[in-house]
């Protein structure tokens, strides 16, 4: 007696529905996501349990370096552009058109202001060689961090100052940094540090 054959089933399945959900969800991660700004140096931050968030907006951010060097940027193209030109009217230094646009797209930066307009010139992955990482000068003959901070705070005063210190930088140069900020009278501030946990501690 023959065998009766059964039709097999087609196993294809349809996608449809599971590339439109795919899709979807990367839409969604694209459009809530806030993206890593790129920083002139690396910063390995100490660790602490604190869990306040510094918003996204209105920050002025200073950034110091294992080495003690100090750089700066503030949100906001067009305050870039006014910071820049009143930093250059302090020093008598005029900037052109080109250089305020091409400032006002610099996340962070530490040149003193004397080399701005070389630093400027630079091509983008040029600015990242540390020889052209310098800094801005903190100390007491030449203290343009503090023309920085103040001149910003002129431009927006809901600014907040948020300081990321490597955890190998020496007290001292925190010490003298919170100095020019108390100098005119900047006394609240962040410190930005990696979250752990509190077993990381027991």
């Amino acid at each position: 007696m023959p065998k009766v054959k059964i039709k097999r089933k087609s196993t294809a399945i349809d996608m449809t529905a599971m590339c439109d959900v795919a899709f979807l969800l990367l839409t969604f991660f694209m459009l809530t996501s806030n993206f890593t700004q790129k920083e002139p140096v690396a910063v390995n931050t100490p660790s602490s349990i604190s869990e306040i968030k510094i918003p996204d907006r209105n920050i002025i951010a200073i950034l110091v370096d294992a080495k003690g060097k100090v750089f700066f940027g503030i949100d906001g193209q067009d305050n870039r552009i006014q910071l820049l030109t009143k930093m250059g009217a302090a020093y008598n230094i005029t900037f052109s058109a080109a250089e305020l646009k091409e400032f006002s797209l610099i996340n962070k930066f530490g040149v003193p202001i004397s080399l701005m307009k070389a630093y400027l010139a630079l091509k983008t992955e040029e600015r990242d060689i540390p020889k052209n990482a310098l800094g801005i000068p903190c100390d007491s003959l030449d203290n343009q961090f503090k023309n920085w901070v103040s001149l910003a705070k002129g431009i927006n005063r809901d600014y907040r100052i948020a300081i990321k210190a490597d955890q190998a930088t020496t007290y001292p140069v925190i010490k003298k940094l919170m100095g020019s900020l108390q100098d005119i009278n900047e006394n609240r501030y962040n410190l930005l540090t990696s979250l752990k946990s509190i077993r990381d501690y027991e």
